[in-house]
Parts: C-alpha cells; sequence; structure tokens
C-alpha cells in the first residue's frame, strides 16, 4: 500500500485503507457478538461489542497492513469458561469470517442495486473502486483467517472437523510450531512467492457467487 503514497495515488490509498479498517472491525465484532450470545460478556465489557474502529483497529497491526501489506487487529478477548454451549468455540471462531462475508454479500449487493437504480455517482471510478474492493477484501480475510495456522480463525474451527486423537495432536503441533510456519510463510509472500496466491484466486472466484442482484 505504501507504493501508492510514493506514488502520489492518496486518494486511493485512503479508499483502500478504509476498506480495510471497516472489514477489520467487523470481523472482530463478529467474534464479540457472538461470545456475548453464548454467555461469555469479557468482549463487551472490554469495549469490543461494537463496530467503532478504535475498539479494534492496532496501531502496530495496521502499520503493518500499509508498510508490509499484513497486519492483524486487536483479537477479542473470551472465557470459554463462560459458553453456554459445547458449540460455542467453534461458532465463535467462525463469527469473524462469517462477519467478513456478510459484509462481502451486503455491500456488492448495495452497489450492484444502487447502480441498476441510475444512482449515477456510483458509476463514478472512485465509489465503483470502494464498493467493490470493500467486498473483495472481506472476501479475502475469510479466507485467509480460515486457514488453520498459528491464531487464525481456522485453528479453532478444524479440530471440530477432525476425529479426537486426531484433532489433539493437531492442537497440540499448532500450538508449538503454528504462528513460527504461519510467520514463515508471510515472510515468504512479502519476498514475492505466490504463497497465497490461492486464497486471493479463492476469494476472487467468490465474488461473482454472491452478487445476487
Amino acid at each position: 500500500m505504501i507504493q501508492l503514497l510514493y506514488q502520489g495515488q492518496y486518494a486511493l490509498f485512503l479508499l483502500i485503507l478504509v476498506a480495510l479498517i471497516i472489514s477489520l472491525s467487523f470481523h472482530e465484532f463478529g467474534h464479540a457478538y457472538v461470545a456475548k450470545y453464548f454467555g461469555d460478556d469479557t468482549a463487551e465489557r472490554a469495549g469490543r461489542l461494537t463496530i467503532n474502529p478504535m475498539a479494534h483497529i492496532d496501531p502496530m497491526g495496521l502499520m503493518m497492513v500499509v508498510f508490509v501489506g499484513f497486519g492483524y487487529a486487536k483479537p477479542v478477548p473470551t472465557n470459554p469458561r463462560n459458553f453456554t454451549s459445547r458449540w460455542a468455540d467453534l461458532l465463535v471462531s467462525a463469527a469473524g469470517p462469517g462477519m467478513n462475508l456478510v459484509v462481502a454479500i451486503v455491500t456488492i449487493n448495495v452497489y450492484l442495486m444502487g447502480v441498476r437504480l441510475g444512482w449515477e455517482s456510483l458509476a463514478e471510478p472512485a465509489p465503483q473502486f470502494f464498493f467493490v474492493y470493500l467486498a473483495q477484501i472481506n472476501l479475502l480475510l475469510m479466507v485467509f483467517n480460515l486457514i488453520p495456522l498459528g491464531a487464525l480463525d481456522g485453528h479453532y474451527i478444524l479440530p471440530y472437523f477432525l476425529p479426537g486423537k486426531v484433532a489433539e495432536k493437531y492442537r497440540d503441533l499448532n500450538s508449538r510450531y503454528g504462528n513460527m510456519v504461519l510467520l514463515g510463510l508471510v515472510a515468504l509472500s512479502i519476498m514475492g512467492l505466490p504463497i497465497f496466491q490461492n486464497v486471493l484466486a479463492i476469494s476472487r472466484t467468490l465474488l461473482p457467487l454472491i452478487a445476487f442482484v
């Protein structure tokens, strides 16, 4: 992203930054909302049951997005002992990617509806880019966070679909090596290797599939 500033594309930089902040905020709100639904108010007490970006954005994580293309938001705190369902951990983890999917669906279809209704301002390059990019980045966040490595949401979800002993072994290996493997893959991607090319390809494939209008 930082290259856009060097190229003098300040408006484009701002549009992308706003889209990223919105996407990350809704992702974390999804976790907090479902945790509250299943009896854990830890995130609510920490001020995270909101879509206000100030509650979710980590300054260092955002700077990493700007300078290296990968970053993070503040993890939503939860206390599994408060959960009222044995499936709560799975659903809380899936809520972040699920919220990104909802945002993507709403964004692209509201945009397409506006275009069909003749809202001429939406046909301008800037609004068109923003709405399409907002939908696309939410799909990308959804797919990326479903990767079962490190602290990504996928590592909470995958064990529910594995046999008991396999799930235990996976949790053990991921707790030991998952973050290192993930950081290594991110580093290789920053160096130019197409490590996450499939993640981007999947998110792009999904975009036309969620456009119902």
